[in-house]
């Protein structure tokens, strides 16, 4: 059976698939209008038989919210606690902004409903549901023509009997329904509210884009990324569609993870440029979740790999703020019209800058597949340049500076806001973009080594056929330390084991393929937010010891409290096998350079190498200034760096501009 990993992005849908025992690789143009049709033609080039597996990484819940093009959806919670998604919490993003104005909330008032029924804290029935005032509910949702319904109770996590019979009574209404203590079975109804109602509001333009995919792909079998750096079935997809929304990113995570660790690198800064963004993440030994994301100000709590994107990729628009300053981002041309040297945009982006300082071929773009233009460049930047007051040269390499310094911002915000030394971490860089930039961030960040691996513009694609499929399962507790033992906790834990075990068996997984995983939220009582340590005989002196990693302090006298325990239920699937290259000593094979040309460093045109990758082998050695070019991306070396192949065909980069500060 052929196995195929596809991640559409914004700018490109890319491929990686096994075919007659040999990997290929294939990138094609999105298709923004309907994301199912880039895939399906890419699709016709990768399979060559009619039994093959697909694991997608799609940005149609993402861009479902970011849009707000999802359905018409409507909120069914307690009497009383309707407008709650629109009081959400006292802290605000921009405290000192006086224009600021809320993003709007995917339920208008009129949408929200309320019933007399209530849980209380202890998961007892106080209030039984109000049968007259449901039905004048229903009278409101068909008259709305209601598209997706949430239904979320408070303590519903505890006893889910009023919202099972709220989708009971609304069956006949055949409208998609989404049951918070399904979705999120944790406290805080705030976000628990706010994560069913996404979920409710992507699920329809989600089940349509994989059925669409489904009709095409016939029987064969179609499995989801999901944001928390493991695969579901396009069943479970379908019905829980928030699961997915950075599923695209989190593959990149997964492929970087697996392929450091087996150069031998387990601290990684992961970056990953495409044609729209730039998504970073740090990996300290383990991939990082978040448990509280949040995308356009709305609040997700679902596990998600922690992942931080910035609007810097190489569509990215290049303009002039009201201030006259340059910008880069966070608009992107896109794949359609595209940077101008695509042929059909009218605005310069950072490909073109790339282009115009001769750090791209344009004959061996998408290793010749693709012809860049040159004709219109000279005219666009010779205009801009003139606004700015600029020359061309000094425009293109600005671009490029505004542009890697947002990128070194983000990089910033996930590692020096955290407590982490960049310098301690390799720089792993892969998308279509990011060789391109990759040494320049490191020198700003003063990261040493960087790593680029083979196909480096497809890796998220390859990280989801290297992905374990995980079921992630919650459950409040509330108890204090002092009235837990580990046995007491692994009876809690036991129903949870029974469904994770239930659902991978479905996941077509075999038991001894099976590993579940326990973890426990836990503060110190009184505190309002949780830290997550693994649950094994020394839970509560592992939680000691990770507030004070986190916080510098840790205070072994005061009660600790479980507020949540979390099991992770990981099938393994087969998975791709990359076998090891011999080292050879000597020179590069020469039909591995295929020239030279003049590129700008720093204002001066540069005699530079051009080598194709495919030609070079394990255990050579080049020398900056070089560009090196591949299908799926190009890697450019700045002078005063050089780069080894090594065994598995990774290019480690010694920076050498990398200095220590002081």
């Amino acid at each position: 059976m052929e196995i195929i990993g596809v991640d559409t992005g914004g700018t490109f849908t890319d491929f990686i698939y096994k075919s007659n025992g040999k990997w290929g690789v294939y990138k094609i143009l999105s298709s923004p209008a309907n994301p199912a049709d880039s895939l399906l033609k890419g699709l016709e080039h990768a399979v060559s038989s009619k039994e093959f597996k697909i694991i997608h990484g799609s940005t149609v819940a993402t861009n479902a919210i970011l849009e707000r093009k999802g359905a018409k959806c409507a909120l069914i919670t307690n009497k009383g606690f309707e407008d709650i998604i629109e009081i959400g919490r006292q802290n605000r993003s921009e405290l000192y902004n006086l224009s600021y104005r809320k993003e709007p909330v995917l339920v208008p008032d009129k949408l929200r409903f309320g019933v007399k029924c209530r849980v209380n804290f202890e998961g007892k029935i106080i209030d039984e549901i109000d049968e007259s005032s449901l039905n004048e509910i229903i009278k409101n949702l068909k008259k709305e023509q209601i598209e997706s319904i949430a239904v979320c109770f408070l303590f519903s996590y505890l006893n889910p009997k009023h919202e099972l019979a709220i989708q009971k009574a609304l069956e006949k209404l055949q409208i998609p329904i989404s049951l918070s203590h399904r979705i999120v079975a944790e406290f805080r109804e705030y976000e628990r509210t706010s994560t069913t109602i996404i979920n409710a509001y992507v699920s329809p333009k989600m089940k349509r884009y994989i059925k669409c995919i489904i009709d095409d792909i016939g029987n064969n079998e179609l499995r989801i990324m999901q944001s928390n750096g493991g695969s579901i079935s396009a069943d479970v997809a379908m019905n829980e569609s928030v699961r997915t929304i950075i599923s695209g990113p989190a593959g990149g995570a997964v492929g970087a993870y697996e392929l450091g660790k087996m150069a031998g690198y387990n601290k990684l800064i992961t970056f990953d440029m495409g044609g729209t963004s730039t998504d970073v993440c740090l990996i300290d030994g383990n991939l990082p979740l978040s448990f509280e994301s949040r995308i356009s100000e709305l609040p997700v709590k679902v596990p998600m790999i922690d992942i931080h994107t910035v609007g810097a990729g190489g569509g990215s628009i290049a303009y002039r703020d009201l201030g006259e300053s340059l910008c880069v981002g966070p608009e992107s041309a896109g794949a359609d019209p595209g940077p101008i040297c695509y042929g059909k945009g009218e605005r310069i982006t950072v490909t073109d800058a790339n282009l115009f300082l001769g750090r791209l071929v344009p004959d061996y773009f998408l290793g010749g597949n693709m012809q860049l233009g040159t004709d219109k460049l000279d005219h666009y930047f010779e205009e801009m340049a003139k606004e700015v007051g600029l020359s061309a040269l000094e425009l293109a390499e600005g671009v490029l500076s505004v542009a890697n310094a947002s990128m070194e911002k983000a990089i910033r915000v996930i590692s020096v806001e955290k407590g982490f030394d960049p310098r301690e971490f390799t720089l792993f860089s892969f998308g279509g973009a990011g060789g391109m930039h990759a040494v320049f961030l490191a020198r700003l960040l003063h990261i040493p080594t960087v790593l680029v691996p083979k196909n480096p513009g497809i890796l998220s694609a390859i990280g989801m056929l290297m992905a374990d499929i995980i079921k992630d399962y919650s459950l409040t507790v509330m108890m204090q330390g002092k009235d837990t033992n580990t046995n007491r906790l692994k009876k809690i834990f036991e129903p949870l084991e029974k469904e994770a075990v239930n659902d991978l068996t479905k996941e077509g997984i075999r038991h001894n393929k099976m590993h579940l995983e326990r973890y426990l939220d836990m503060r110190y009582v009184g505190q309002s937010y949780e830290i997550t340590v693994p649950f094994d005989e020394n839970y509560i002196d592992s939680f000691h010891k990770s507030h004070k990693k986190n916080y510098g302090y840790a205070n072994r006298r005061k009660e600790v409290e479980i507020v949540n325990i979390r099991l992770r239920g990981r099938g393994i699937p087969e998975k791709p096998v990359f076998e090891k290259n011999r080292i050879v000593i000597g020179d590069i094979d020469p039909k591995a350079i295929i020239g030279k040309k003049k590129v700008i460093f720093d204002s001066q045109s540069v005699a530079t190498d051009i080598l194709l990758r495919d030609k070079l082998l394990s255990g050579n050695i080049i020398k900056g200034p070089a560009i090196i070019l591949e299908y799926s991306s190009t890697i450019v070396l700045p002078p005063d760096s050089s780069a080894k192949v090594d065994e598995f065909g990774n290019l480690i980069i010694n920076v050498q501009g990398a200095k220590s500060e002081g």
